[in-house]
């Protein structure tokens, strides 16, 4: 394990308890997650009162200090751990955790004040506990095509699933997650934004939305359940908050990183290049917080009574970035794929994984937003 490399940036004080400043916090201007026997990192989350940055590396997250001290790390599942948020209203960490072949899909709801040594099993403690989508299983697992059979990554499809015809939208599972108000609006209360894995099959024309999620978390509490691998779990809510369409063409595995600016008043989504030719292909798309979901065609998904095209709650690209003169798409050539978290004054942390099989690292970056379509974030430096 190296070392975590960084170095210090200090910011205005942050509002403490009863009215009270605490001192000024120490944002890493750098800092590497430590080199790991594991998947690559899917995600980041950034606790800024608290002084930590967790780090989803696939089958293990991990807990750095400001400071660049290794505090602690998690183990203990097979799933595929995506990307990461942190939730101030309950100091819990939320991130994307799925099972394709159980077809169980979940969020898992760390307590990362528990996280305060390395090794700790999440089967042989309470740090972490889960909660299922139906939402997404349903989409999952829907029979596209109607031949009465599901063909899925453990049917027909398993060493091609991208092949299939089935999974509404193209759903893969999950994977971006983000804290944010409801889509339409800046303010009010904060509901977790969770984003569909999309595979990248270029021949179907029903997958070049990204599809959003939004829930209440407020009583998740009563839902999570502990993790068990053996025997995958089923509680989760019944319903979603709203459910929206954001057309940007087909992207690999859908969004990869969610990210909610409240200083900017935008969602960002960073993605795996798409392979279609005939969109951009962008990196990093953004959506405005105030931008209004219009109920409308989802172009290319045909309507299950076979009339047109399926209708659903769309919201457009904001109107920044490069343009594709061909579709009207905007976004960026910016990798964001693997982390990227608002820190406040248009200031984020970027991650960028390296390495190889076994030994796998993350390189993160303090970066703040520049406004030019070709290069939107630029490293901060003093």
């Amino acid at each position: 394990m190296k070392a975590p490399a960084l170095l210090l940036l200090l910011l205005g004080a942050a509002p403490g308890a009863a009215g009270q400043h605490a001192p000024p916090l120490a944002l890493p201007l750098a800092q590497n997650g430590g080199t790991w026997p594991s998947g690559h990192v899917q995600g980041i989350a950034v606790d800024v009162q608290g002084g930590h940055i967790y780090y989803s590396f696939t089958n293990l997250l991990v807990k750095y200090d400001f400071s660049g001290k290794l505090v602690g790390t998690l183990t203990g599942w097979t799933g595929h751990l995506g990307d990461l948020d942190f939730n101030p209203a309950d100091g819990k960490v939320y991130g994307s955790l799925e099972y394709k072949k159980d077809r169980a899909f979940y969020i898992a709801v760390i307590d990362g004040a528990k996280i305060d040594r390395v090794g700790i099993d999440a089967g042989a403690s309470d740090v972490l506990r889960t909660v299922y989508l139906p939402e997404v299983a349903k989409d999952y697992a829907a029979d596209v095509n109607g031949d009465g059979r599901f063909d899925g990554d453990d049917g027909r499809f398993r060493d091609d699933a991208a092949a299939s015809p089935d999974h509404r939208y193209g759903c893969s599972g999950i994977d971006g997650v983000a804290f944010g108000p409801a889509f339409g609006r800046s303010d009010g209360p904060r509901l977790l934004t969770v984003a569909y894995g999309i595979y990248g099959n270029t021949t179907r024309s029903d997958n070049d939305h990204q599809v959003l999620l939004q829930y209440d978390v407020s009583n998740w509490a009563k839902l999570a359940q502990p993790l068990v691998e053996a025997a995958p779990h089923r509680s989760g809510p019944a319903a979603v908050k709203g459910k929206y369409f954001v057309r940007t063409g087909n992207t690999t595995y859908g969004v990869q990183n969610l990210a909610y600016d409240a200083a900017a008043q935008r969602w960002f989504m960073g993605v795996y290049k798409g392979k279609k030719a005939a969109f951009p292909n962008y990196l990093l798309f953004a959506v405005e917080a105030t931008t209004q979901p219009v109920r409308g065609d989802l172009a290319g998904v045909p309507a299950r009574d076979g009339r047109g095209w399926e209708q659903g709650q769309l919201l457009a690209l904001a109107e920044d970035g490069l343009e594709d003169p061909a579709t009207g798409i905007r976004g960026w050539n910016q990798k964001a794929d693997v982390g990227l978290q608002p820190v406040g004054g248009e200031r984020f942390y970027l991650a960028r994984n390296r390495g190889s099989k076994g030994a796998q690292t993350a390189d993160l970056a303090l970066v703040r937003w520049t406004g030019d379509p070709k290069a939107p974030l630029a490293p901060v430096e003093d």
